[in-house]
């Protein structure tokens, strides 16, 4: 599963064709979660509350990152990094 982000120790990860709807793995230490890429909600799974919401607000801020990433493994094309918060400027 490639990690496509990774950021204040969380691991942003996708499978290449990957089952509905659009989410991706978040995993932090050993909490691990399934996160909706529409809205950042916990689908599956837990994280601590911060690293949580520091995920959420990521997603929502990398929505159409994410999504182009959904599409490209959708068709088994390479995954693109994108960067963290802690890379923002």
């Amino acid at each position: 599963m490639p990690t496509i982000a990774s950021f204040y120790g969380i691991a942003i990860q996708m499978f290449f064709d990957d089952h509905n709807p659009p989410h991706f793995h978040a995993r932090y230490g050993r909490a691990k979660a399934l996160v909706r890429i529409a809205d950042g909600k916990i689908i599956s799974g837990e994280l601590p509350p911060t690293a949580a919401r520091i995920v959420r607000e990521w997603a929502l801020a990398r929505r159409p990152e994410l999504e182009e990433n959904w599409r490209r493994g959708l068709s088994f094309q390479p995954l693109e990094r994108i960067a963290g918060p802690d890379h923002d400027g």
